[in-house]
């Protein structure tokens, strides 16, 4: 019997003393840390993203570091840099912030893309170069970035090599009537924040994941979920009827092994040994609206990733008695 349920019970219950709802993003986040992905969290201000990473952090027992990023951050900031010792008459390494096994980006599209690419390095080897030698991070090492939507005024896109690195892009809507009603009535009076404790470990994540592995995919859900990944592909490309295209470029194969790790992922943390290809259908939106480029032509039709993704899922079937 898989150890997912309780695991996920026993964070989530640690959690929801800080945060009220949120429980599909919750458990999206506990995906992320068994399938060793980073999360990006986009979301008008004031929506608790900051505290939940936090509160998830705690929760974990992990170490955390919280970046503020701005438009005068440095990339030095974020990685650390060389720093003269004149009683060694030498150059020592500074290891910055991003040396902790969570790092939270906070408002990430809010510092320029240099800055915002010092985490390239970091998300995909996970190391850090600084003045000519590397240095490993932390195991296990999670990026989690939280974004305000582009429309606001302070804002910089990322980079598409950099949200391709990016398990999950995660939308973060505001709280329903029920869970704002219950922060105001848990919140109102009090004037300190909730004491969190640690439940559970870096050491036991490191282990969990052996069980995550094993989880099986058959090859039938296996080739249904690369068709997914491919389909985004030839809607970009062009049409040899002039037909408008909507898609400029597809998702990477990057994405079919995020979809692939993440739905094994659920899979256990749902106390199950395969892998159903509902699943895969429920993950994609999540694992692809980041990684599909839209063409003017699209933005104009005011057509999203989530639509182009709605329409890959339509087109492409579901494997029936796939375990």
């Amino acid at each position: 019997m898989s150890q997912g349920p309780a695991w996920s019970a026993k964070l989530r219950t640690e959690i929801a003393k800080a945060v009220v709802g949120q429980d599909e993003v919750i458990e999206r986040l506990l995906l992320a840390l068994l399938a060793n992905g980073h999360v990006l969290l986009e979301g008008m201000p004031g929506l608790a993203k900051t505290l939940l990473v936090k509160s998830l952090g705690t929760a974990l027992g992990v170490d955390f570091e919280r970046i503020q990023f701005t438009p005068d951050l440095l990339p030095s900031d974020v990685v650390g840099t060389m720093v003269f010792s004149p009683k060694d008459a030498a150059f020592t390494p500074h290891l910055g912030p991003v040396f902790a096994h969570l790092v939270l980006a906070d408002e990430i599209n809010r510092a320029p893309a240099k800055v915002q690419s010092a985490l390239l390095e970091a998300m995909q080897e996970r190391q850090v170069t600084i003045g000519g030698h590397t240095h490993p991070l932390p195991k296990p090492f999670f990026v989690m970035a939280t974004q305000n939507p582009l429309e606001q005024e302070g804002t910089y896109p990322l980079p598409e090599a950099q949200t391709d690195r990016f398990l999950f892009k995660l939308l973060v809507d505001y709280p329903s009537l029920a869970d704002e009603t219950a922060m105001m009535s848990r919140w109102g009076q009090v004037t300190k924040a909730p004491a969190l404790q640690a439940v559970s470990s870096a050491e036991e994540l490191l282990a969990l994941r052996a069980e995550v592995d094993a989880v099986h995919v058959a090859p039938a859900v296996q080739s249904s979920l690369l068709a997914r990944v491919r389909a985004t592909r030839e809607l970009a490309k062009p049409s040899p009827n002039g037909k408008t295209r909507h898609v400029s470029y597809g998702a990477s194969p990057r994405a079919s092994l995020a979809l692939y790790q993440a739905a094994k992922a659920l899979a256990w943390l749902r106390g199950q040994d395969f892998v159903a290809p509902s699943l895969v259908q429920e993950l994609a939106p999540d694992a692809l609206r980041h990684r599909i480029g839209l063409t003017y032509e699209a933005e104009a039709e005011n057509l999203s990733a989530d639509a182009i993704v709605a329409q890959v899922l339509a087109l492409t079937p579901m494997p029936t008695g796939a375990a």
